[in-house]
């Protein structure tokens, strides 16, 4: 594993981040065993929401019974709209999260906290100054936004430093190879994959914030379960909201070359999936839910697996694809 430095985070972060919002976890079950295969892997940090069902709930009972609080770095997000979609992005709703998640997680501090959705019509100042005051009472560590827009992000820290606050220092946008066509869950979902968002990866790569990338491989679209051949039959295999955020001919064309890519380097699918995160020079943490500790094994070797630069573009489609013989073609499958 792989470890970084986040600001206002006094441990070390893994580089791959475990996400709770799974059985059992989202149903309040026992997870213990599987948690403990993680953290024994070395994975400190745990991805958890209060709109995760009753996943806060185990992971704390785990915490709890283990107590190994103080070498766990706990990531959640409050501000969730209501199951009626009514926006929460205020300070009694997010402070009333806050409250709860705390009580279930069994902790007096959150290491990593961030809004789970955004409400443009609030200031991004009025955010900064909820933030900056559970940071100050010591419940809070860092701070930031989950589908937050780089502009916004940016804005909110103009804010912090005009005012000599703590700013936003981290991120969790959606980020993976495949390109989220349209939002898996009716709104409000950002994403900075795809050729569209060329301009906040660049945001990011310049500013270096810590980017933590939620459905990091396309929400099983890289899993290795789906083939490239699967395409008529992938609602089979991948949820609804998955088909809806990524099952498009662009992204079976990202996942055949994956396939052609792993084979050539004797890894898997999401190894490469994983391995080309890392190499798009950000700052970038990846969150992964899986009920197999051997595949969440692979997914740390991926941090050690070398991508070159015309690799890496060959697979977000920035390349020609190649013929049968290996050589590339353009669209007409005519080599070049």
């Amino acid at each position: 594993m792989q470890y970084q430095k986040i600001p206002y985070v006094k441990k070390p972060v893994s580089r791959i981040l475990f996400g709770t919002a799974m059985a059992p976890f989202t149903a309040g079950g026992d997870g213990n065993e599987l948690l403990d295969a993680m953290y024994g892997l070395g994975v400190n940090t745990f991805d958890a929401a209060r709109n995760y069902g009753l996943a806060e709930r185990s992971f704390g009972n785990w915490l709890e019974t283990r107590e190994n609080r103080n070498e766990i770095v706990i990531l959640s997000k409050c501000g969730h709209p209501s199951v009626f979609g009514r926006k929460r992005v205020n300070e009694t709703e997010m402070r009333k999260d806050l409250k709860k998640s705390l009580s279930n997680l069994r902790t007096d501090y959150i290491d990593i906290y961030m809004l789970h959705r955004d409400d443009p019509e609030v200031e991004a100042g009025e955010v900064v100054e909820i933030f900056n005051a559970m940071h100050a009472e010591g419940k809070i560590g860092a701070f930031g936004g989950s589908n937050w827009t780089h502009e916004r992000i940016a804005e909110a820290n103009e804010y912090a430093y005009k005012h000599s606050m703590t700013p936003f220092s981290v991120s969790s946008p959606n980020f993976s190879l495949a390109d989220q066509v349209k939002d898996p869950w009716g709104g409000g979902c950002i994403t900075i994959s795809g050729p569209a968002n060329k301009g906040a990866r660049e945001w990011y790569k310049e500013t270096q914030m810590p980017v933590i990338a939620y459905s990091s491989l396309g929400r099983g679209f890289f899993s290795g379960k789906l083939k490239s051949a699967d395409e008529d039959c992938a609602s089979k295999i991948l949820d609804s909201a998955a088909m809806k955020g990524y099952a498009y001919p662009e992204n079976f064309e990202r996942l055949k070359r994956c396939e052609e890519l792993a084979a050539e380097k004797g890894v898997s699918v999401p190894q490469i999936a994983m391995a080309w995160i890392f190499r798009q020079n950000m700052n970038t943490f990846a969150v992964v839910s899986t009920s197999r500790p051997e595949r969440m094994k692979e997914n740390i070797h991926a941090l050690d697996i070398s991508l070159s630069e015309e690799e890496a573009a060959y697979l977000d489609l920035a390349c020609p694809a190649r013929n049968q013989n290996g050589n590339k073609t353009n669209r007409r499958g005519v080599s070049v």
